[in-house]
């Protein structure tokens, strides 16, 4: 692993540590369905890196998580945080619609 690459992978993990400690932060203090669909999409998220940085340095090995030749585990970590993004953005525009 090259000195970028390394950087890299630790700015990484550094701000995904730091926005899961506020999102945990903020878990306690709202009931709003929006702001939870956001912390989850965002420890997702963190959850995604820290899979990756135990792949790289080889602790987990991604070959278990595949079927038919396809990185399932790997596909739904990476688009998942997006997914809870999406529907918290779609419940703020329902909510700011309804009377």
């Amino acid at each position: 692993m090259e000195l970028a690459e390394f950087a890299l992978l630790l700015s990484r993990l550094a701000t995904g540590a730091i926005a899961t400690f506020f999102a945990i932060l903020l878990w306690s203090q709202t009931r709003d369905v929006s702001w939870v669909l956001v912390i989850i999409g965002t420890l997702v998220s963190y959850a995604e890196i820290v899979f990756t940085t135990l792949e790289i340095f080889g602790v987990i090995s991604a070959d278990i998580f595949y079927v038919s030749g396809f990185p399932v585990f790997e596909m739904v970590l990476v688009n998942l945080p997006l997914v809870f993004l999406t529907l918290a953005f779609i419940s703020m525009i329902v909510r700011k619609r309804l009377p």
